[in-house]
């Protein structure tokens, strides 16, 4: 049986350790679309903002710059487009907008049930907010209410964006699919093809399908077109031997579009889905890692290393328990897609 000991090697993969870390687990981690500006979301009802600056391959210094508080632990962030604000929800109900010039958010949206999800979408000129009240909200920011709110069938769990695909990752293994062209009808519902609770979902760069990730260590490739049904498939990942850990975070490369994943078995990897290999398996951290984020250019994966509360309460040592936050600056072989040695077309 695997375990996290405190005497296990806390950074494994030499990574630049993030100044001044949350004070309990990390629920988001978010780059700006412009900057090396990180933003992250914590148990601990804080939204945190650091500075990262990059000096070649050997240096990486960061500077916390602000925070602010939520009266509950905050599950989600989100920059707007402009790379200056930013929007955190969770556990208090409502999402606040943070322009970063300003001292105090306002909150500009609210729900029935903790706030999941919230996502920026320029092209529509709206905030999107999903929550475990089993609706989605489009909010215009000028306006006091939602101007659409849309019904899922259970409480939503992830979604991800890429205009004008949206799919949406309830309880019960639904996959709802959008066309934000016409936002108030669903595309598709899918089960989705992983037999266990779903942790995430993130859309292809391409908008042609995406992937989605489970509590059972195993990631689904999911492509949307019927003609196209024949290139899915499912892979195992973050296990050690009989133990199956989940899978909490996949990001796309905004480059090579390849793609990473995080586990609560305390790794992350970097995967090509065209080739179906792992172009590089990192080493395992003391605890687990349930976010992950690459920058704007994809010269710097952020993860947080913290308890995730999978073992429950018992499990957890606040004398012990400390969050990291530490950033990855991955060369070019790790994700840069390659052909698979020797075969061609294997599954």
């Amino acid at each position: 049986m695997a375990t996290f000991g405190a005497a296990a090697n806390l950074n494994p993969n030499k990574s630049f350790e993030v100044a001044q870390p949350p004070s309990d687990s990390v629920s988001s981690l978010n780059f700006s679309p412009n900057s090396n500006l990180l933003i992250a979301t914590s148990w601990d009802n804080q939204v945190r903002c650091w500075d990262i600056a990059r000096n070649g391959a050997t240096y990486v210094a960061t500077t916390p710059k602000a925070s602010i508080s939520h009266e509950q632990p905050v599950l989600c962030s989100a920059w707007k487009d402009d790379g200056m604000t930013v929007f955190s929800g969770g556990c208090d109900k409502q999402v606040k907008m943070w322009p970063l010039a300003a001292a105090q958010p306002t909150t500009v949206a609210m729900h029935d049930a903790p706030v999941k999800e919230v996502v920026w979408i320029p092209q529509m000129n709206l905030l999107l907010t999903g929550s475990w009240d089993k609706t989605l909200k489009y909010w215009d920011l000028r306006q006091p209410n939602p101007v659409h709110t849309q019904q899922l069938p259970d409480r939503c769990y992830s979604l991800t964006v890429r205009h004008p695909l949206m799919v949406v990752a309830t309880a019960d293994r639904n996959l709802v699919v959008f066309n934000l062209q016409n936002p108030q009808t669903e595309f598709k519902r899918i089960v989705s093809p992983l037999k266990y609770q779903t942790r995430c979902v993130t859309a292809f760069p391409d908008q042609q399908g995406f992937l989605v990730g489970s509590i059972e260590g195993r990631v689904g490739v999911h492509h949307l077109d019927d003609a196209q049904q024949s290139k899915n498939f499912t892979f195992k990942c973050h296990r050690d031997g009989n133990d199956v850990y989940s899978v909490n975070s996949l990001n796309f490369h905004p480059v090579h579009h390849t793609f990473a994943t995080a586990g609560s078995d305390g790794t992350f990897n970097f995967w090509d889905k065209d080739s179906k290999q792992r172009l590089k398996a990192m080493s395992r951290c003391s605890n687990p890692i349930p976010c992950g984020s690459f920058n704007s250019d994809g010269s710097i994966y952020a993860y947080a290393v913290c308890y995730d509360w999978g073992k429950g309460a018992e499990n957890h040592n606040p004398a012990t328990a400390k969050t990291y936050i530490y950033l990855h600056l991955p060369q070019e072989s790790e994700v840069k897609s390659k052909p698979r040695a020797g075969t061609s077309g294997r599954k």
